[in-house]
């Protein structure tokens, strides 16, 4: 059985509420379609400020300050009942503020895109040197700043982009090219925003996991963006952007792009890298998207309830070689959405999870928890989009019904056994079950959990080219698990059994004649 061991995870959140009010799609489109709207006008009403970010549960779960398993019990609305303690950090990574991601963005940028304020630039610099993961080299990046009067030109005459903190122009973003559109002040903002969490997520994974950052050999980044200029869109390379700010000096890296399903098919490509032996420690590091923040906000202002997306979310995760000592992905058993797969959801769940369960010669009870689509139930239903996580799970629990493997009267305590609260931030590829993957790893090796499935699903057709589905998903498991009835097994496998099996039956055999 092929298999390769997770050694980390990091989850971390940039609350940015005033890059969604400026640059998010939902209010840009509006401010460009209807500049006197009223859900413009009461936007900056429903904000949930920094203080309430720390402390709104489904925040603190994703960043691992809270357990997955918390969440049912809390009082609802959650952004109403906020925890009595907020917390900046969990043990996967943080909830940074809007004026050190803005500074972060600065240190990241190495084309002179980004002017911060000087007054502006002085008062985050402390902030940025108590950081515990920015080393000398990211903080000789900041720059001392630039005159307000500079910057307001740039924004006046050159199209710079500004940004904003406490409602306060504090710095701008460039523009890289004159005509280029692809290097627009706008796509280069979105870009570096990315980049940002992507670095972040990479400085915290490699703390989690207790290497170095020279040690990590290979990097593949898969959030939405495209980096590129007008001859090559999407050319790449974000990785190596990252790779670079982080310190990892021997690393090199390449994208993975596939909309909500990028993260779970990147995963799966850094398994094969490490597997085959090309290299050893890969991580999988993917940062948040500014075009989705506020994405639901009209409707959330409608029912005068706080704009609840207004953090940009991002993650990491290591891989390397099966040692025996961490959790696993076994490559024997990968789901895939086929082309001939089709769209229906019960064709796609079956592809995802039953396929791959059987391949191995398990069923759907052998998994304790699935992953799926985490979204926060509390964004996605007043939006009209349903609880999207217990859609999922719902309909693995119907397609156990109909293979014979769930009762039609235990479909309930299905999903609540091996379901989940959505907590993850409405950023495409984030939620698609990745949050879940180090609460998995860190219960795997608590001894409270043997197996868990994390299933990623994209809807392709948003690039206008196909209207197909896509998805991807694999199983986490304890090292060394055996094979459970039924299932493959190599002929060692089997030699191991027999021999088992004949030890048994002299020792037997033996104590027998001894009482003889």
């Amino acid at each position: 059985m092929a298999t390769v061991g997770i050694r980390g995870a990091s989850y971390c959140l940039n609350h940015t509420p005033e890059l969604a009010f400026h640059y998010g799609n939902t209010p840009s489109t509006e401010r460009h379609s209807k500049p006197d709207s009223e859900f413009l006008a009461n936007l900056p009403k429903f904000v949930q400020s920094y203080d309430e970010a720390v402390r709104y549960a489904p925040n603190l779960v994703y960043i691992g300050a809270l357990g997955v398993e918390s969440l049912p019990n809390k009082t609802a609305p959650m952004y109403k009942n906020l925890e009595e303690k907020g917390s900046r950090s969990g043990v996967y990574g943080e909830i940074m503020p809007e004026d050190e991601f803005i500074a972060l963005m600065d240190i990241c940028d190495v084309f002179d895109l980004v002017w911060l304020e000087e007054s502006f630039s002085v008062a985050v610099k402390p902030k940025m040197e108590a950081h515990p993961l920015l080393g000398e080299s990211q903080i000789k990046r900041l720059e001392a700043g630039h005159a307000l009067a500079d910057i307001e030109k740039e924004v006046a005459e050159h199209n710079a982009l500004p940004l904003y903190f406490n409602n306060v122009v504090v710095a701008c973003v460039r523009k890289g090219h004159d005509i280029d559109e692809n290097l627009s002040a706008h796509v280069l903002m979105e870009n570096l925003a990315s980049k940002v969490g992507g670095v972040l997520a990479l400085m915290h994974l490699i703390k989690n996991s207790g290497v170095e950052a020279k040690d990590i050999e290979y990097v593949i980044e898969c959030s939405e963006e495209a980096i590129g200029d007008m001859n090559q869109r999407g050319g790449g390379n974000m990785a190596k952007a990252i790779a670079e700010i982080a310190d990892c000096v021997n690393a090199s890296g390449c994208d993975v792009r596939g909309f909500c399903a990028g993260p779970v098919s990147a995963i799966l490509n850094a398994a094969g890298l490490v597997c085959s032996g090309i290299h050893k420690n890969v991580a999988v590091v993917a940062g948040g998207a500014i075009p989705k923040l506020y994405m639901n906000a009209r409707e959330h202002v409608k029912k005068a309830m706080p704009a609840l997306e207004n953090c940009m979310g991002n993650f990491g995760v290591l891989l390397m070689p099966d040692d025996g000592s961490m959790p696993i992905i076994r490559l024997d058993a990968v789901g895939k959405h086929s082309v001939g797969v089709g769209a229906a959801p019960q064709a796609i769940t079956s592809a995802l999870v039953l396929e791959p369960l059987e391949k191995i010669g398990l069923g759907l009870k052998d998994v304790d928890k699935y992953a799926a689509e985490l979204h926060t139930p509390e964004i996605t239903v007043p939006a009209g989009a349903g609880n999207v996580p217990e859609a999922n799970f719902k309909m693995i629990a119907a397609l156990g019904v109909m293979k014979g493997q769930v009762e039609r009267a235990d479909m309930n305590q299905f999903v609540k056994e091996r379901g989940m609260e959505g907590y993850a931030p409405t950023q495409g590829h984030i939620p698609s079950g990745v949050p879940f993957i180090g609460h998995a790893i860190d219960a795997i090796n608590r001894g409270e959990m043997h197996r868990a499935m994390i299933i990623g699903k994209g809807s392709l057709f948003l690039g206008r080219l196909t209207n197909l589905a896509d998805g991807a998903s694999f199983i986490i498991e304890k090292a060394g698990a055996k094979a459970s009835a039924g299932a493959s097994i190599s002929k060692n496998e089997v030699k191991e059994i027999i021999l088992d099996v004949l030890s048994e039956i002299t020792e037997s055999l033996d104590a027998e004649a001894k009482k003889d």
